[in-house]
């Protein structure tokens, strides 16, 4: 029997999803943890989410590990499922802290207070996808379960 949180098709589409959405929170979780891409680094990260949304501080750290080293991890499709699972599910908080009052669209035009919830739903909707398939081609979890596979004779 597999070890069925690695186990994963030999699928492209499944890889094309995590990559993009690792590559896409990479960046957001980097804005948080070194400041990078204009972000605000992790002091200030943490202030934010301990003050202004009220996180106990090893949450906060948590969610900032999910956006930075998971999705690394996402990326490179090491607990693919796992990994997947909580970055959807640091978009909900994401969506209930600051962006379901904005409406559906992202702030482009910079005329709304702050960001709509449609970058959301793309998130949940990959996120899913790849929580229920596995992390696909040319991942760790793939040559994991294989490697399961042939030492139980399966």
């Amino acid at each position: 029997m597999k070890w069925k949180l690695f186990a994963t098709d030999n699928s492209y589409n499944w890889f094309i999803l995590r990559i993009v959405l690792g590559v896409v929170i990479l960046a957001h979780g980097l804005q948080k943890t070194f400041g990078w891409f204009g972000g605000f680094g992790w002091e200030q990260s943490m202030n934010y989410f301990t003050g202004h949304v009220g996180l106990p501080s090893a949450l906060a750290a948590f969610v900032i590990l999910i956006e930075s080293l998971g999705a690394f991890l996402l990326i490179i499709g090491f607990a693919g499922r796992i990994n997947a699972f909580l970055l959807g599910i640091v978009m909900t908080g994401a969506f209930f802290v600051d962006h379901r009052h904005n409406g559906f669209f992202m702030n482009w035009f910079g005329n709304q207070p702050g960001e709509g919830f449609e970058f959301d739903l793309l998130v949940w909707a990959i996120a899913a996808v790849i929580t229920i398939n596995g992390s696909g081609r040319f991942s760790i979890d793939r040559t994991l379960a294989l490697s399961y596979d042939a030492r139980s004779g399966l």
